[in-house]
């Protein structure tokens, strides 16, 4: 086991000492040994980087589901769940829980008629305890495909019935305990709109998401379905597929309930109007709209070592600008607004840019941030 020392640059001069010169003299020895003393109360047997911090007591603060009068969610892992300041934070401020990655296909579905449970079983289990409303996400997204139902053998009817298979399975599980899903997640391609050359498309044919629709709520009639996709706010070309998918599905009759709109956005991009009229136009097509996986990026350029105040307060702005918009929505179309993360060391963002970030409602001490701050005024100021 490797140890981890806090002085380590300053321990490793005395290092060639540790067995000492007998003929040194006493003072000097005397004083060496105090030194490796030092280094060794300084000295850890774990990465500190694995350690998680004390959080920083903080006064009281109103929870975000005592005042919103719609479910306000978090994605989270399972393994948090052994971790009290995470569950506390998730206990006092949400009223929704949605899974960041262990119930989507490729963890759940391990093999041809092969299931692992454990993560989304220990998920939904902790919701239901808590009171907290569960969303799946999400059964069907092409970059979660599991590598044997990648290259499934078998033929097209066999691909669709094992498919649809999984779907009976995972919905009927959770059956009764999980109140909505993500039937199909990022389906179009950005800047054409197009189909994305997924295995469903390939296997399935163009129609393949209103089949799994139909699946989907043939399994659990009561469960609301959603379609989850990013870029819609911003792009015209994907916002306008997605939108020839939704009237299509409503001639038909195939059933839909909803759209996730991911707001993955920065403190200054996209305009509010886009993210606006993409509601107003799901509105108009009577649908739930779910603000989800939101996160507001505050050093999208690079230029930012620490966070400003300044960049803080921005943030704070856009986050209150952004949820008075849902506030604004009929009641009946307000879903829930989804959190894509608890704290800002834990987003995705930080590795997938390669930078630095703070985008999140609460900080690395579990201290929540100015942008709760935003979001808790927007809901206050509801008329």
């Amino acid at each position: 086991m490797m140890i981890f020392c806090k002085f380590e640059p300053f321990c490793s001069v005395f290092q060639p000492f540790a067995h000492l010169n007998v003929s040194m003299p006493a003072s000097i020895r005397l004083l060496i040994l105090l030194l490796l003393t030092i280094c060794w109360l300084g000295c850890d047997s774990s990465d500190p980087a694995m350690d998680e911090p004390d959080p920083e007591p903080v006064g009281e603060y109103t929870g975000l589901k005592t005042v919103a009068p719609y479910p306000v969610g978090v994605a989270f892992q399972s393994g948090r769940l052994t971790s009290t300041p995470h569950t506390q934070i998730v206990e006092r401020v949400f009223s929704s829980l949605m899974a960041e990655y262990e119930m989507k296909m490729e963890p759940l579905f391990t093999g041809p008629g092969a299931y692992a449970w454990d993560g989304a079983d220990a998920l939904v289990d902790y919701a239901v305890a808590n009171g907290l409303q569960v969303h799946g996400h999400t059964l069907v997204w092409h970059q979660t495909t599991p590598p044997w139902l990648e290259n499934f053998s078998g033929d097209s009817t066999a691909f669709e019935e094992t498919v649809r298979d999984y779907i009976t399975t995972v919905v009927q599980r959770y059956q009764g305990k999980v109140v909505s899903w993500d039937v199909v997640n990022e389906a179009f391609e950005d800047g054409t709109g197009a189909l994305r050359d997924s295995a469903f498309r390939r296997r399935m044919g163009p129609d393949f998401m209103a089949r799994l629709f139909q699946y989907a709520h043939a399994a659990d009639p009561d469960v609301l379905l959603f379609y989850n996709d990013y870029g819609t706010i911003w792009d015209p070309q994907k916002r306008a597929a997605m939108l020839a998918m939704i009237d299509d599905f409503q001639a038909r009759g195939i059933p839909i309930d909803g759209v996730g709109l991911q707001v993955h956005i920065t403190y200054n991009w996209p305009p509010l109007s886009n993210i606006t009229d993409t509601m107003n136009e799901l509105v108009r097509r009577g649908l739930k709209i779910h603000l989800s996986e939101l996160d507001v990026r505050v050093n999208p350029d690079g230029d930012l070592a620490t966070l400003t105040a300044a960049r803080s307060q921005a943030q704070k702005e856009r986050v209150k600008a952004l949820v008075a918009a849902f506030n604004a929505l009929p009641p009946e179309n307000r879903f829930a607004i989804t959190l894509w993360g608890l704290r800002d060391p834990e987003s995705w963002l930080i590795d997938f840019w390669g930078r630095p970030d703070w985008p999140l409602l609460f900080d690395a001490l579990f201290r929540p941030k100015p942008a709760y701050d935003g979001f808790l005024e927007a809901l206050q100021e509801m008329p």
